[in-house]
């Protein structure tokens, strides 16, 4: 059985790849994969910090910028990365990425000192810096149009879910083994889905995936261009549509972040939950808003699938719910009711990302799909994941935690007013990157 092209949504009329159910399901579970790898290297660290801490006599600022190495890397790599992916080869790409920072994991293990930790983290977040961008853009390029906001939801949950699995198996590897063996179990894991991968995926068979009836040539044309720098920099921001969706995803990540980052301090202030509870507490909140990013993309594709411009509807309902549901959430005394409510708010917060992910591959040129999720993540943090704890606590030391917490959810009222910008605009945006694409094709 194969994915063929449906009849396309209105506005959204645009070829769509022919491959078998099997392959392009088995790609997905590979580079799925390889995102919780990537994220359980990651966060394994943080499982292990009482141990380092004991073993190196590490400070607390020590400690942190372990763990910040990565981000750092992450933030100045993603964007130069994913452009070079683009150029060199996703499949190929994604194959080093993987291989160096299951390398540098093992790394970790071995190290002897924190100097020797610090560079192996470095390494990590070089590796790991444009995987989601360049493994989402695989993903989107072998599967319908019609199923972008699911993957890119469900692609965007691996994170959360790699967090969660990083930290807790991490964790329990330490206490049993020692702490050389977290970071060793989940390099191991990562080089068995690296092989794997680079057995099963190839650029061939991704490439051959774009080829079907309808004008498929012109798709498989143009995904083998190379753009010049200029041309690469205005299909990233041709549009205000286009921009308005970056935008909105990084503000409703901006409350994701800030709530998940101060949830376990909450726990413990308001709730008087011990440290480890208050941890396992905010875990429980994260795969929250990772199912929330699920089951929000299945819903935007089930009710776009006639009228695209749905996709838009969607992104600002999911802001409104957050919004209010957060800021009651939040206004309400201490309990079981709160908490819930809080809960459900999570659930929507991040439940843009996968509408704003479909809407980005749409007004984007296939060729530089890797570019434009490396910009969304780029925006994403540094608009989003990155300032929201921060300006959390600034604003936690003038008037308190729950004060703070109570005002972060009014970003989701800018989030919506954005979204509701790039709706406006959607219609005429198409029609002209379509005249675009017609001139180009006439060049040709």
């Amino acid at each position: 059985m194969y994915l063929h092209t449906a009849k396309p949504a209105s506005g959204d009329a645009i070829d769509s790849p022919s491959v078998s159910y099997a392959y392009a399901w088995i790609v997905f579970a590979l580079t799925f994969g390889l995102l919780l790898s990537d994220y359980m290297s990651r966060q394994v660290l943080n499982a292990v910090f009482p141990l380092l801490k004991a073993t190196w006599h590490l400070s607390d600022t020590r400690l942190g910028s372990l763990s910040g190495v990565v981000a750092l890397m992450v933030g100045v790599l993603t964007f130069p990365l994913s452009v070079l992916a683009d150029r060199w080869g996703r499949v190929r790409s994604v194959i080093l990425m993987g291989t160096l920072w299951s390398i540098a994991t093992l790394a970790c293990a071995l190290s002897r000192n924190y100097d020797d930790m610090l560079l192996a983290r470095a390494f990590v977040g070089v590796g790991e810096a444009a995987y989601g961008s360049v493994g989402l853009a695989i993903v989107l390029s072998i599967f319908p149009p019609s199923l972008r906001a699911t993957l890119t939801g469900a692609f965007m949950a691996g994170g959360a879910f790699g967090s969660v699995f990083g930290m807790s198996l991490g964790g329990i590897v330490a206490v049993r083994l020692g702490w050389r063996w977290s970071f060793g179990a989940m390099a191991v894991f990562g080089c068995i889905l690296v092989l794997a991968y680079w057995l099963i995926v190839t650029e061939r068979r991704i490439s051959a995936s774009r080829a079907s009836t309808d004008g498929d040539a012109n798709l498989i044309a143009q995904s083998a261009a190379r753009p010049s720098f200029g041309a690469l920099l205005r299909g990233l921001f041709s549009t205000v549509s286009v921009i308005c969706a970056y935008v909105g995803s990084a503000l409703q990540l901006f409350i994701m972040g800030a709530v998940l980052a101060w949830m376990p301090s909450f726990l413990h202030r308001y709730y008087g939950l011990a440290p480890d509870r208050a941890g396992v507490g905010a875990a429980a909140f994260l795969l929250l808003g990772g199912a929330g990013m699920i089951v929000c993309g299945i819903v935007t594709d089930r009710i776009s699938q006639t009228f695209a411009i749905r996709k838009w509807v969607s992104a600002i309902a999911y802001s409104l719910s957050s919004f209010v549901l957060l800021t009651v959430g939040f206004h309400l005394h201490a309990g079981p009711a709160q908490l819930a409510v809080i809960g459900a708010g999570v659930f929507f917060v991040a439940g843009t990302s996968g509408p704003a992910g479909a809407m980005v591959a749409r007004l984007t040129p296939e060729a530089i799909h890797a570019s434009a999720f490396g910009t969304l993540t780029l925006v994403n943090n540094l608009l989003g994941l990155a300032p929201g704890p921060l300006v959390t606590g600034m604003i936690a030391d003038r008037i308190g935690l729950l004060g703070a917490l109570q005002a972060i959810p009014f970003a989701a009222l800018a989030a919506t007013l954005v979204f509701a910008i790039g709706k406006r605009y959607y219609s005429s945006d198409l029609a002209r990157l379509a005249k675009l694409e017609r001139a180009a094709a006439a060049r040709r």
